[in-house]
């Protein structure tokens, strides 16, 4: 419940106090005066759009400050704290909204900054505004069966909840079926490009670090001859030509002779003793060299068929790795499958076991000078198996989802049926409440119906346009609102629908602004006993310009102009009696100071307050 609402720099406010009260709160005051600036700033206050152009001229901004009491231990509150605001001590929840000359707004609840969208998720807890702009609202048929599934009660939305459960279930596994059915020709050859591809990649048998392991067989082979002939020469420079049968002046003779000429004097001097030491230790390491290139002799041999193998496999690789590797054209699952037979080139032989067999993974810490590539078209490889097993267990997924579209179009059938039930039963009970209300309101031969069509097909609010009648009189027929009333009839239809609505509606305040536009006399004071009859329920704060409704108020403010025009810091009065009596002559006689005037309004008051006690 409002306790209090402050306004700066909003239109034509400058500054205004709102002191409010439970039961029924009138705000009245003069054309211009700042009633309408009141109730906008309320709508900013929870949440509504924030223009620049109703900042005061003069005002670096408009901010509109509210403090409410709610329950501590309730949602409004717990959505606070989530927020990082807080209660004030005495249980009570300020919220303030500005917005600047430039259109920067800014939102605090319980003292922390938050986003706008928290008040208006506040709002839908704390306030309901009903004005002009709502009943154009109401008019719409999907805004009617938003009012009428309101009204409705838990029945209704347990039902709605369930049917949308049911209803977005259903469109997800018909939109999965459709995909399957109707894309079945794609998929399939998608899973025949695929088994193409892993067909390929299974013949060839690709091993990781085979790459690396080919470049150096390929470059070993091409070069045999030269690497024969420089290894021959160094073997010989090293340890002579054992074919020659003589002596030569080879590097393992001369450091023989070294290190013996040596040993003869090493045991006199320390300094040619380690001299000799490390002339033994080259003579080994030439001799371990010299066999070492004798081995390496015998295993080079020039061998065009083996190179052409190498060359022939490494070629292979280079394609797949084009076709799967990590920049392949294939190298995605969905969406760029592995070229089909008829675009690929023919995928090799397997290789000969020689070739293969000379290639082994990298060992463990070996790592190839670039990324390893296969190992890129192995993962594809895996990939694409598990996709195909995928794609191949689409028969059963369809009649899996067959059956289930099936019960889920039954469920929402039976759940649509429900609903439509549940809302022919709520909307007789809200025609004859908003009937009865319009007996009050001097409408007595007006009649409201609830009419529900069927849609062509269930959608997501079930299978019904709601639309809500008038029958203006026992011979008329029944057409839509806009249609069926008058000017005047209609704020009186709109105010009994509002009211009616307003009463199945929990939150603790609710906003009239100048609902009972349009009419006066005794529908006014039937419009005033309605609302006086709702504030026994809730807060009920209602802009008039009618002196039969502000009678009903149980709190009297007035909007008042400064003399220049523009509204003060104390533009809003809370007005006592005799206030009341003055401010109620202005609105009946447009003089307040009227005796006649005067005695009338007193007169109403008197009335107003014998209605409002009856029950």
């Amino acid at each position: 419940m409002l306790e209090e609402v402050r306004i700066t720099g909003l239109g034509v406010i400058n500054d205004a106090l709102l002191e409010l009260s439970p039961g029924f709160t009138a705000l009245t005051g003069e054309t211009g005066a700042g009633k309408t600036m009141v109730v906008t700033g309320l709508g900013l206050l929870f949440g509504g759009r924030a223009d620049p152009a109703r900042v005061r001229p003069g005002a670096q901004r408009a901010s509109v400050e509210g403090r409410l009491r709610t329950d501590p231990s309730g949602k409004v509150a717990q959505q606070v704290e989530e927020a990082g605001g807080d209660l004030d001590e005495d249980g009570t929840l300020v919220l303030t909204r500005s917005v600047s000359g430039e259109g920067r707004s800014r939102a605090f609840a319980g003292g922390r900054s938050v986003p706008v969208s928290l008040l208006t998720y506040l709002a839908d807890d704390l306030v309901a505004v009903h004005g002009q702009s709502d009943q154009q609202q109401l008019l719409k048929p999907g805004r009617q069966r938003e009012s009428l599934d309101k009204y409705g009660g838990a029945a209704v939305s347990e039902v709605l909840a369930d049917y949308q459960r049911a209803y977005n279930k259903h469109r997800k596994v018909h939109a999965e079926l459709t995909t399957l059915t109707t894309e079945a020709r794609a998929r399939a050859a998608e899973a025949e490009a695929l088994r193409s591809g892993l067909t390929e990649i299974e013949k060839l048998n690709p091993v990781a670090g085979e790459s690396s392991v080919l470049r150096a067989d390929e470059e070993r082979l091409a070069n045999a001859d030269s690497l024969n002939a420089a290894a021959t020469t160094a073997h010989e420079a090293l340890l002579g030509d054992p074919t020659m049968g003589t002596e030569g002046a080879d590097v393992v003779t001369l450091l023989g002779q070294a290190r013996r000429a040596l040993e003869a004097v090493r045991r006199h001097d320390t300094e040619i003793d380690g001299v000799a030491n490390r002339l033994s230790e080259a003579a080994f390491l030439v001799s371990e060299v010299a066999a070492e290139l004798a081995t390496y002799i015998q295993s080079i041999d020039a061998d065009p068929a083996r190179l052409a193998a190498v060359q022939e496999r490494r070629a292979a690789l280079s394609r797949v790795i084009r076709l799967y590797g990590p920049d392949g054209i294939s190298a995605h699952i969905n969406g760029s499958p592995a070229p089909t037979r008829e675009s690929a080139e023919p995928a090799p032989e397997p290789f000969d076991d020689s070739v293969t067999a000379t290639v082994a993974p990298l060992e463990a810490g070996e790592a190839a000078e670039e990324p390893d590539e296969i190992t890129a078209v192995l993962d594809w490889a895996r990939r694409a198996a598990a996709r195909v097993g995928e794609l191949d267990n689409d028969d059963d997924t369809i009649a899996s989802l067959t059956t289930a579209e099936a019960e889920l179009a039954v469920q929402v059938t039976e759940l649509a049926a429900r609903l439509t039930q549940l809302r022919t039963q709520a909307g007789e009970r809200f025609a004859e409440d908003v009937t009865a209300e319009l007996a009050a309101l001097a409408m007595p031969h007006a009649r409201i119906h609830v009419v529900l069509s069927q849609l062509d097909e269930p959608g997501p609010h079930g299978i019904d346009d709601v639309e809500i009648r008038l029958a203006a009189h026992p011979s008329a027929p029944a057409l839509p609102l806009h249609k069926g009333a008058s000017g005047g009839e209609l704020s009186r239809v709109m105010l009994a629908i509002e009211v009616v609505f307003a009463g199945a509606d929990p939150v603790p305040t609710f906003v009239f602004d100048e609902v009972d536009a349009g009419v006066g006399g005794k529908a006014a004071v039937e419009i005033g006993r309605r609302l006086a009859k709702l504030a026994r329920l809730a807060q009920v704060i209602v802009v008039t310009h009618l002196p039969q409704v502000a009678a009903f108020a149980d709190n009297h403010l007035v909007v008042a102009k400064s003399v220049d025009g523009t509204i003060t810091s104390s533009g809003v009065i809370r007005l006592d009696h005799e206030g009341r009596v003055r401010e109620l002559s202005r609105m009946l006689a447009g003089l307040e100071d009227s005796e006649f005037g005067q005695a009338h309004a007193a007169e109403l008051l008197a009335m107003a307050a014998d209605q409002a006690a009856r029950p």
